[in-house]
This record gives C-alpha cells, structure tokens and sequence, in this order.
C-alpha cells in the first residue's frame, strides 16, 4: 500500500474496547503510521483512535433486548457507514459486537473496503447458518478459541486462531501475594471475589443473587471471607451497592481492577462472559452464573438455538464441566453460596483445576493481539497486489 494505513474499528462493551486498545498499539509497532477512528472505550481512545463515539452505544444483549434500541442502532450504524467512506478508511474492524458489527461490515465490504471480524460470533454455540452472513460480510475472521477456525475451515470461510490477547496480558504464576498486598489484604486471608457482569442488564439480573450468596457464604464459612467486587463503572458500582445493602453482605467495592482482584482471590463467583475466561487464566477456581431477559430464554429453549452443552469458557475450552454453571432460575443465592463453599474448601478439586487452567492457558498463548495486527496487514498487502 501507499502511504499510511487508515483503519475503522468499532468495539462494543469493556472487553472490545481492551482487545481494541491492544491491537491499535500491535499494529502501531508494526505500521507505526497507521491511523485509527471509530466507535471506541477509553482504552483505545488512550491508544489513539480518534472516537466517533463511545463504544457503549452498542453495549445491549440478548436477541429480544435490542429491539428497543433498533432505531437509534440503525442511524448510529448509517452514520459511522458514512464517515469510514468519506474518509477513506482502508480496511474496517469490528471487533465483537456481531450483531452490529456484520451488517456496518457488509454494507462496507460492499462497497470495495477490506472487513475483519475481530472475535467470532458464536456460529458454532448457536444459530449455526449465520456462517453465510459472515463469509458474505467480511475477508477474514480473527478467531479468539481454537476450535473456531477448525468450525470456519469446514464452512470455506477464512478464519485465523490468533489467540486470546488475555492469554499472553496474564502471567502463567499470578501474584497472590502481590497482589493481596496491592488490595491492602493479609496475605493469609480468605478472599472471594466477585464478578456480576461489566454491562448494567447482567447486574440487575445477577448483582442482587451474587450478593445474597455473599451473606450466606459468610454464614457457612468462619472466619467469613473478604468480598471483594471489582466493578466496570462508578454507574455499575451504585447499582451493586444497592444490592448489596439490601442483602445485608459486607462486599468491598473496587474501581475496576479485575485482575489484581482474580490474582487475590481463592475463588471467584463470576458472571458467564470474557471474565469467565479472564478467572481462569489467573487459575481462580470459579462458579458460573448467566441469566438473560425471560422472554429471550423462552425463545432459545423453544427454537433449540443454542447448540453446546456449556455457556462457560473453561468448559467449552475443556469439552467438560470443569466449573458449576448455573443458569436462569437455576441462579440463586442458596445454590450459589453451596458451590462456592466447595470450590473454596476442596484443596484437591482446586489443584486439579488449576493444572487444567495453566494448561488452557498455554494453548491459548498464540500471538494475541500481534498475530491479529500481522493478519490485517498480510489481507491488506494480498487486496494491493491482486
């Protein structure tokens, strides 16, 4: 190519926003003229994109909840089409977000502009025939898990494992002891942490279960544990601490800071999600919770959309059960307080899981973010010669 790489990135929620800022700073140390815009955190606002907005525009879930953003998605999606095309973006990235992400993707692709997915959708958990939007709507899809480009190579989609960026963020040996000295903790404590979600709907569905699994756990186990709730946002924090003061549980609340919290931690209650998979690299033994809108769950239940035995990245990594998974009405405090206490005292279920952890971990160490910004420019230098 001539002249700097332009690039269109558009990152929804908290985790986007970390895999955009570590890609921005990959490919600015392989194409150190590289520009940056799009719909982006404060992470990648640090890195250098120049912000068309804020990426939690697009921070809605489930296939129900977003209808009632549909229109406002529909002209932010109309408005960033606009601006990558006037400005001459080279190549666009959607970096989750799929729902949004593969029709701005598509509607570019069809106009000449090179389209990455950064981050699969789920094709291969459920509704397996959007693979044919996908191979229509983008050149290439940068795969986060192993087994989803073996899922793409079998539907004639260009797909490249590059591996989870956390994999190689995250030390093989947490600092336990650092890390409780960071938090102000003794270092013989017993620290639970907790994890209710980094978007405002997974906490008004989990925050106040999690919290009355808190006041019981403490109950069970003397002396009570700390509690410790590392939380996205000061708007998040406020939701929690209501749920908390109404569950009578003592939870510290901290800005941020999930992983010196995981590093701390004996044992982690965690909302099903990327901080499932960020739990395990710091070989926190765990339980899972997941709770959608009733009428989405009615819908997945009714239609069998969703087509794996586990919504959970250690077992979907693992192929088994490694962590209690808990979901909708399943999601209780009682339930709740019952697993952690197991997953707090059983010595020899935690040293099996954390070699089965540190093993996952090795398999996901690939490159990361540098491997992601290499298959960027290798798609842009094959569409300058072809």
């Amino acid at each position: 190519m001539n002249g700097p790489v332009h690039v269109g990135l558009v990152a929804g929620e908290a985790s986007g926003d970390l895999l955009g800022g570590a890609l921005i700073d990959a490919l600015r140390k392989l194409a150190p003229d590289t520009r940056f815009v799009g719909l982006a955190g404060e992470r990648m606002q640090a890195a250098g994109c120049e912000p068309l907005g804020s990426s939690e525009e697009i921070s809605v879930m489930g296939f129900v909840e977003p209808l009632r953003h549909l229109p406002r998605l529909v002209r932010l999606r109309a408005r960033l089409e606009r601006e990558f095309l006037q400005r001459k973006v080279d190549v666009f990235v959607g970096i989750d977000s799929p729902s949004f992400n593969l029709g701005l993707a598509s509607n570019l692709h069809r106009s000449g502009m090179a389209t990455v997915q950064y981050v699969s959708p789920q094709v291969w958990a459920w509704r397996p025939g959007r693979v044919r939007k996908i191979a229509a709507a983008v050149d290439a899809v940068l795969c986060l898990l192993p087994f989803e480009a073996e899922f793409y190579a079998n539907h004639a989609v260009r797909a490249e494992f590059v591996g989870h960026p956390l994999a190689d963020q995250i030390p093989l040996e947490s600092d336990r002891i650092g890390a409780r000295r960071a938090l102000g903790l003794p270092e013989d404590a017993r620290v639970v942490a907790l994890l209710p979600g980094s978007r405002e709907a997974e906490v008004r569905r989990l925050g106040a279960q999690f919290a009355g699994a808190a006041a019981l756990l403490a109950q069970k186990i003397s002396p009570a544990p700390t509690f410790l709730a590392p939380m996205a946002t000061q708007k998040l924090a406020g939701i929690f601490a209501q749920q908390v003061g109404a569950s009578g549980a003592t939870v510290r609340l901290v800005d941020r800071a999930a992983d010196t919290v995981l590093a701390a931690a004996d044992a982690a209650l965690v909302a099903s999600g990327t901080a499932t998979l960020q739990t395990l690299l710091h070989g926190c033994p765990m339980v899972v919770a997941y709770r959608v809108a009733p009428l989405t769950a009615l819908l997945a239940r009714e239609f069998g959309l969703v087509k794996v035995p586990y919504i959970s990245y250690p077992n979907l990594l693992a192929g088994e059960e490694l962590v209690p998974e808990f979901l909708q009405e399943a999601v209780t405090p009682q339930a709740l307080a019952s697993a952690m206490q197991v997953a707090l005292e059983d010595k020899d279920r935690r040293d099996r899981l954390q070699r089965r952890f540190k093993s996952i971990h090795l398999e996901l160490q690939h490159g990361g973010a540098t491997r992601a910004a290499q298959c960027i420019l290798e798609l842009l230098a094959t569409r300058a010669h072809s």
